[in-house]
């Protein structure tokens, strides 16, 4: 039989606690660079390191919004937020997100997108194709009254590769690929009142090396060399970098990076008509008698 890579286990072990940790302290007024500094910080003390900077994202904002340095960003007095952990031990990735509705009004959503990811672990099989498992989503999420994001969807995941080539839709979708035994998905529902699109803004706060760019000068050519060392191939944040010479630029020095395509940008999404949007994921191994979730606490 098959089995998960031990370091595998261990990163989704962590990852369960740090996820269910941060969430205990997300209350209205809480600085969200906090929530930040606080999840990241456990990740290293219970042996991981982070795959990804924790996503916090609110409301109508779906995916890749982590703080920037000196973030005045607050939890609010009303809607969701989504708390997006990623934890690696040895490249060995566990992603794993959960919504939390901070008054209590939205519980629909949040039900919407669990219910639909219990519903795709059961289609998520052997010999299966990926498009089934978005069937399955799409149909649970609809049910509620909502919509699934058509054009977010889950992922295989592979060692130092948080997006290893096979996507898992959120609606139904032919032509895709089948589920092989001895890989790993991050499964992850969107739901949304809205038009079920996400679309890019201007805003970036994560950032991923592109390891075939060109050298090239100074202390841009430093800055390169350290990101590709320290990060390798995994996403980042800018708060994560320091500087003792008072006369580095960082924000410059990644405008260079960006403008020379060092370095790639993940733009922040949000829904395509300004609607609140729940998420649910769980890392998942595919064994031969079918799905292990791997960031569920004990």
């Amino acid at each position: 039989m098959v089995d998960p890579n031990p370091d595998s286990v261990k990163a989704g072990k962590i990852a369960a606690r740090v996820l269910k940790e941060t969430g205990e302290l997300v209350q209205p007024g809480e600085k969200l660079v906090r929530l930040c500094a606080h999840a990241e910080k456990k990740i290293v003390e219970y042996g991981g390191k982070p795959a990804f900077p924790l996503n916090v994202c609110i409301n109508n904002i779906a995916a890749h919004r982590t703080s920037p340095r000196n973030d005045p960003d607050t939890i609010p007095e009303f809607g969701l937020v989504k708390l997006d952990v990623g934890v690696h031990v040895n490249g060995y990735i566990a992603d794993t997100a959960l919504t939390i509705d901070v008054d209590e009004t939205l519980e629909g959503f949040v039900a919407a997108t669990e219910d639909a990811f219990g519903e795709a672990i059961e289609t998520l099989q052997p010999g299966v194709a990926l498009g089934e498992v978005g069937k399955r989503i799409e149909k649970v999420i609809r049910a509620y009254g909502l919509r699934p994001i058509r054009n977010l969807s889950g992922h295989s995941i592979g060692r130092f590769n948080l997006h290893a080539g096979k996507s898992l839709p959120n609606v139904g979708t032919r032509g895709t690929p089948k589920i092989e035994v001895g890989e790993y998905y991050a499964v992850e529902p969107y739901a949304t009142s809205g038009s079920g699109q996400v679309v890019e803004t201007e805003h970036i706060y994560i950032f991923i090396n592109k390891l075939d760019a060109e050298p090239l000068e100074g202390t841009t050519e430093k800055l390169r060399k350290y990101l590709r060392e320290r990060y390798g191939p995994l996403p980042f944040a800018l708060r994560w970098i320091k500087t003792k010479d008072d006369k580095v630029d960082l924000l410059e020095e990644f405008r260079t990076l960006l403008k020379h395509k060092a370095v790639h940008g993940e733009r922040m999404l949000i829904e395509k008509s300004d609607r609140p949007v729940s998420v649910t994921e769980h890392t998942v191994f595919v064994s031969e008698k079918g799905p292990v979730i791997l960031t569920r606490t004990d």
